[in-house]
């Protein structure tokens, strides 16, 4: 009895807490089990849209990937190959492989309560909701020659782009990558001080990059859409 009254913090009754096992995996296992359930439904009662087969003489026009790459073909527009391909979906892939290691000594580690993760909730959702509106441009609003159409307008009227795009100066390119990074790490400190002090300077130096690397991303999209503005910074080697 003593022992299980040292679990228990001091101002909580026990039944403020509960065990991983067997009631947290439990109900996982439900939610699991529910999810299987539904797709098998869904799959049974609705045919998978598959497509005629493929014609070697006649190349699809709009060509696009599985849903599930929309969001890296419609960053081909904005970005380079390199980085709309490998850059960015490596430091998504290496964010989410590293967040345990590098959010670390959390008081609230176990609570699973949204009020207090409030920033990492915020930016979880900023960068799921921005994946799938690239998502959702790149399947709807995407027709030939990967123009942009509203959904009112038809695919059968051809568009013919008059943009003329534009990039920055190599020095003015360097002035605005080191204002948004260093500027935005420099903010992030001072507002985040326990931030700072409960991770130490080096895990939260790369949770500040990753997170702003997310957000330059629509910082990008919105200066090529407003401004025509095809590269921030031209180099002969890369471009941003």
């Amino acid at each position: 009895m003593e022992n299980d009254n040292k679990v228990v913090e001091k101002g909580k009754s026990a039944t403020d807490k509960e065990f991983v096992w067997p009631d947290l995996v439990f109900k996982e296992l439900l939610a699991s089990v529910g999810v299987v359930v539904l797709l098998v439904v869904w799959s049974l009662l609705v045919d998978a849209p598959l497509r005629p087969e493929a014609d070697p003489a006649w190349t699809e026009n709009p060509a696009k990937a599985p849903w599930y790459f929309l969001g890296l073909q419609e960053m081909l527009v904005y970005f380079d190959p390199w980085l709309a391909g490998v850059v960015v979906p490596g430091l998504i892939v290496a964010g989410l492989i590293f967040i345990p290691y590098l959010d670390i000594n959390n008081p609230i580690s176990g609570e699973y309560r949204l009020g207090k993760r409030k920033m990492a909730t915020l930016l979880f959702l900023f960068g799921f909701i921005m994946w799938f509106v690239l998502i959702f441009v790149g399947a709807f609003l995407r027709g030939p020659s990967w123009y942009f159409y509203w959904p009112w307008e038809s695919w059968a009227v051809v568009k013919h782009s008059n943009e003329v795009l534009w990039s920055f100066h190599w020095l003015a390119g360097v002035v605005f990558l080191g204002l948004f990074f260093i500027g935005g790490t420099f903010l992030s400190i001072v507002i985040g001080k326990g931030f700072v002090q409960r991770l130490g300077r080096t895990r939260s130096l790369i949770i500040i990059f990753l997170a702003l690397s997310m957000f330059f991303i629509p910082v990008k999209i919105a200066l090529r859409l407003l401004f025509n503005v095809k590269y921030v910074l031209r180099t002969p080697f890369f471009n941003i």
